[in-house]
C-alpha cells in the first residue's frame, strides 16, 4: 500500500467534532485522489445522501477510516484491507479517537466496526446492531452499513437511510447533537 497517500488531514473535518464516522479506507478513485475521506466517488455521493437524511454537515463532524491507505487487489481495484494492515492501523485510529474525543463514533461497515472494537470491546455486529447506538466505554458506538453500492447487497438504501436517520435521531434526543 505504500502508492497510496495518507488521509488524515483537516480535509477530515472538524477536529472538535462531537461525531466522528470511521470507514473501511480511502477509495481508489475517491479519497485516495481527493484526499477527502468519502469524497469524490460513488460511495462519497451515497455518503452525503446519509448526511443529509441525518441533517448533519461534513464540516461539522470528523471522517477517519480503519486503514489509512488504499488496499488494493492484484489488478488494482479496491480490495479489503487485511488483518494485518487493519492492525498496523490501529494506533491511528487509537490516536485519532483520542485527540478528537467524540461523543459519538460511527461505524461505516463491518471493517471499521471490527478496528473500533480492537480499540475498546463492543458486543456489536454490523447485521445484528444496524442503526443503533450503544454505550462504548466513555462514549457511544452507532452503526452503519457502508455507504459503498455494493453494500445494497446486503441491505436495501432505503433501510440506509433508515438506519442512519435512527442514529441521528439518538444523537439529537439523547446527546444534544
Amino acid at each position: 500500500m505504500g502508492h497510496s497517500r495518507r488521509v488524515l488531514t483537516d480535509r477530515n473535518g472538524d477536529w472538535k467534532a462531537k461525531v466522528m464516522f470511521v470507514a473501511e479506507a480511502p477509495g481508489r478513485l475517491g479519497a485516495d485522489v481527493t484526499g477527502v475521506p468519502l469524497h469524490g466517488d460513488r460511495t462519497g455521493e451515497r455518503f452525503e445522501e446519509l448526511l443529509t437524511a441525518m441533517a448533519w454537515k461534513r464540516e461539522t463532524i470528523f471522517i477517519t477510516n480503519a486503514v489509512l491507505c488504499n488496499a488494493r487487489d492484484a489488478d488494482g481495484n479496491n480490495d479489503k484491507p487485511s488483518a494485518e494492515e487493519i492492525r498496523n492501523c490501529s494506533p491511528f485510529l487509537q490516536r485519532t479517537v483520542a485527540a478528537i474525543v467524540p461523543f459519538l463514533v460511527i461505524a461505516l461497515g463491518r471493517v471499521a466496526l471490527d478496528a473500533l472494537g480492537a480499540l475498546h470491546p463492543h458486543a456489536c455486529t454490523l447485521r445484528e446492531s444496524c442503526g443503533k447506538v450503544v454505550p462504548w466505554g466513555t462514549k457511544y458506538l452507532g452503526v452503519l452499513y457502508h455507504p459503498s453500492p455494493l453494500a445494497q447487497n446486503h441491505r436495501s438504501w432505503d433501510q440506509q437511510i433508515s438506519d442512519a436517520k435512527s442514529v441521528a435521531q439518538f444523537a439529537r434526543q439523547n446527546l444534544g447533537i
